[in-house]
């Protein structure tokens, strides 16, 4: 479900609003400008004094795709792959040239092309797994800039907490004003370990578990590009592929042959990829 991430953090912010409702708390008092200033506005200009420009211009974009982001479909790919298999085993190598532009995945479409180039297999395979590598590699750069920020928030919120308390020490001479000064302090303290923790870690999380899909995608695909060059037989390389699924998915990959039985079935299609936060 594409909406999981907002959801959470939605969800998050709703049931602590409501816990502070029943232990009595006015959410009114939560509005502190002085606050987010010391929390957003510190962590902001950290991240940026230790990342590059590059960087921090994409945080917008990796929000929306940790919101929207989807998990790249492996049964489709499978399917791909094995109408692939079945073409180059019926028709020859140089056949799949012709189903190049139907192919809307690059690394797929590249690992086709060697193929149908005659590029040598031990090579094909370390072209694509030096790409997997650099994939990974920008992805952890770009994902970083979010688990900065969820170390550096809560350092803020201490940080405005104990300006906070300074400003309560410097007026001790009325004792009347003393609760709701330090309660006020104590806000930022709250917002730096919650946006850490509700927003910072979980996007972070996210753009990792879109990373990991899209690699276990590409490794099988490394597979199945090989096997449609050594001329694998088309249900061999269906029954290969499946196992790299759980076994939900292998179900609905082996199903999709079974609906076709007798010819690898059609698609039109490959599963788009996961975004990648950073482009190379």
């Amino acid at each position: 479900m594409k909406a999981t991430t907002a959801i959470g953090i939605a969800l998050a912010c709703v049931l602590i609003a409501l816990g502070a409702l029943m232990e009595g708390t006015q959410l009114t008092a939560l509005i502190n400008i002085p606050a987010s200033l010391f929390v957003f506005g510190g962590t902001f200009g950290a991240v940026m004094a230790g990342t590059s420009f590059e960087r921090v211009k994409a945080i917008p974009r990796l929000y929306q795709i940790a919101i929207k982001g989807e998990e790249p479909d492996p049964v489709e790919r499978i399917e791909l792959m094995t109408r692939l298999a079945d073409t180059a085993r019926r028709e020859g190598l140089l056949a799949l040239e012709a189903e190049l532009e139907q192919i809307p995945d690059r690394f797929t479409r590249k690992g086709v092309q060697m193929v149908v180039d005659g590029t040598d297999p031990e090579v094909v395979r370390e072209v694509l797994e030096i790409e997997i590598e650099a994939l990974e590699t920008r992805h952890a750069d770009a994902r970083r800039v979010f688990e900065k920020a969820a170390g550096f928030a809560p350092t803020m919120g201490i940080l405005g907490t104990v300006l906070g308390l300074v400003h309560v020490l410097q007026n001790l001479d009325d004792p009347g004003s003393l609760g709701p000064a330090i309660s006020s302090a104590f806000i930022a303290t709250l917002f730096g370990v919650g946006s850490a923790n509700v927003v910072f870690f979980p996007v972070a999380n996210r753009l990792k578990e879109l990373t990991d899909a899209e690699v276990r995608l590409r490794i099988m695909t490394v597979d199945a590009v090989l096997a449609v060059l050594e001329g694998e037989n088309p249900r061999v390389l269906r029954e290969k592929l499946a196992s790299f699924l759980p076994p939900e998915l292998a179900e609905a990959a082996q199903g999709a042959a079974a609906a076709a039985p007798g010819r690898a079935a059609p698609t039109s299609a490959a599963a788009t990829p996961a975004a990648e936060p950073v482009a190379a």
